[in-house]
């Protein structure tokens, strides 16, 4: 959550997704400036590699406390691939892995005071939910070719049902990288405006409240912490599902 630039109101919830231009810079006439969300992102991107590296550096009999953390992980997401999309989908085990990573590591990281919440911008969640798709597409056809086409014809269906039924099975294959994307912005976007509503309250009250907001504040804190783990979660299952689909071709 960043915090309010000088001038703005304490309690105004809107402030905090505000994108501000840290480096302007131009490529081939086109605004590439270097933003706060590039600087998260960039930071989430470190903390994942800075963590797994740490986890993996040293291979001990009894883990210490960063390789527990990248098992557990590890283990964690390879039981969801597993039981969603099969002992065959592991080889693509890393994707959906780097994933889960990268969009827990905005999300939490969103919750930091001064910092920025990446995935509470639809542009970046948009983004992830069409690499998604575009890369299980693509594994579709090179497991399949031309035959993945007919994950879009619903199987013992009468002919004469194929025109209303295909088009629709087409565009909600389609909606995916939109439902995942929508999905997680407006989870992070709504719990982050909750906390900052909350968190106005306590400051004009002072202790005027007593420790009650302030409690009220932590348990807000702890859920969203929760809420973020949730979606990283929830944008891996359902990798794993359109995966299932991609491979196995079941309708």
């Amino acid at each position: 959550m960043s915090a309010p630039a000088h001038g703005a109101s304490p309690i105004d919830p809107l402030h905090q997704f505000e994108i501000q231009v840290l480096q302007p810079f131009s490529l081939a006439g086109k605004n590439v400036a270097f933003t706060n969300s590039a600087l998260w992102m960039s930071i989430a991107l470190g903390v994942v590699l800075l963590v797994m590296f740490m986890g993996v550096a040293r291979q001990a009999v009894i883990p210490g406390r960063m390789q527990s953390l990248s098992e557990m992980a590890y283990g964690f997401v390879a039981t969801i691939v597993k039981e969603n999309a099969g002992e065959s989908a592991m080889k693509y085990f890393p994707f959906v892995f780097s994933l889960f990573l990268f969009i827990l590591a905005c999300n939490v990281l969103g919750l930091l005071p001064y910092s920025f919440t990446v995935t509470s911008h639809i542009i970046v969640t948009l983004a992830l939910g069409l690499l998604t798709i575009v890369v299980i597409t693509a594994i579709g056809f090179a497991k399949h070719g031309v035959h993945f086409l007919s994950l879009f014809v619903p199987s013992g269906v009468p002919g004469w049902l194929l025109p209303l039924l295909v088009p629709i099975e087409i565009i909600s294959y389609l909606i995916r990288p939109f439902s995942l994307a929508v999905r997680l912005f407006a989870n992070m976007v709504a719990g982050h405006m909750m906390l900052k509503v909350f968190a106005g309250f306590v400051i004009m009250l002072g202790f005027a409240g007593g420790w009650l907001p302030i409690i009220v504040m932590v348990g807000l804190f702890a859920l969203e912490l929760l809420v973020a783990f949730l979606q990283a979660y929830v944008f891996a299952l359902l990798a794993s599902i359109y995966l299932n689909d991609a491979l196995h071709m079941h309708h």
